[in-house]
């Protein structure tokens, strides 16, 4: 990984699309500190898109859809989105598995795991489970272990181990928002889509965009696809310096 401070105002200065992470990417410590949002804001008036993609809950996405300065949101690791359109909130499925199948699931994890504790959003969730991570690596690939064998996929961030069945994962659902939503051709996403996280949930699309930056604490995970390029800073005062440094980019046009 190289210093972002580094990174080249002629690699920049097309992106009109950023793809961002929200936990312990935009957030620090929790909070979306007020450096942050007005990020957000200052990339709205650069006429960059922001799309949040995340795995937090549904209700949450639909929340952040309607309260930021952002352009559209995923949630649940891409199987929901949220879009603004003139008569409102729109909302789309990626695939829509049937909930039987995830209660299924829910019930042989619990069985299995008795300590395993769900997030604290599972209730408004619409296509995935999610449960805290536990503070032990090997307990956390366990669950994953489990997932597989049982025709499910799973994976890791910084607060949670998500659970889903069907195919997607953040990157497939971002390819399809940016080109039905944005009409953004994937030949263009390497120049012009941008993407910000923080752990081993965001490799996908470390490895799908060329254009990728981690905040400081992506060093702590272990990842096997790293970011372009790192920060200096972990959470929202990382991705301030993301935004300084577009912005800067434009301006230098």
């Amino acid at each position: 990984m190289k210093p972002w401070s580094s990174a080249e105002f002629s690699r920049l200065q097309a992106v009109d699309f950023v793809l961002t992470d929200v936990d312990d990417t935009l957030t620090n410590g929790g909070q979306l500190e007020s450096p942050t949002l007005n990020a957000l804001e200052r990339l709205a008036r650069a006429e960059i898109k922001v799309v949040p993609v995340t795995a937090a809950s549904a209700g949450w996405g639909s929340l952040i859809a309607s309260m930021w300065p952002v352009a559209a949101v995923i949630a649940e690791n891409g199987g929901v989105s949220f879009e603004r359109s003139a008569i409102g909130l729109e909302r789309h499925l990626f695939d829509d598995p049937a909930r039987a199948d995830r209660d299924r699931l829910m019930t042989a994890l619990q069985a299995a795991f008795p300590d395993l504790q769900p997030a604290l959003d599972a209730p408004y969730r619409q296509t995935c489970l999610a449960f805290q991570r536990y503070s032990n690596p090997q307990d956390n690939q366990r669950i994953l272990n489990f997932l597989n064998s049982h025709g499910a996929n799973g994976t890791v961030n910084s607060m949670w181990i998500l659970a889903w069945f069907g195919t997607r994962d953040k990157f497939k659902a971002s390819s399809r928002l940016l080109t039905s939503r944005f009409g953004v051709r994937p030949d263009d996403f390497a120049a012009r889509v941008l993407y910000a996280g923080d752990s081993e949930n965001d490799e996908v699309m470390f490895q799908a965009l060329p254009l990728s930056v981690g905040v400081s604490t992506v060093r702590h995970h272990a990842l096997k696809n790293w970011p372009t390029w790192i920060t200096d800073g972990p959470g929202g005062p990382g991705f301030v310096e993301i935004a300084d440094r577009l912005i800067a980019a434009k301006a230098a046009l």
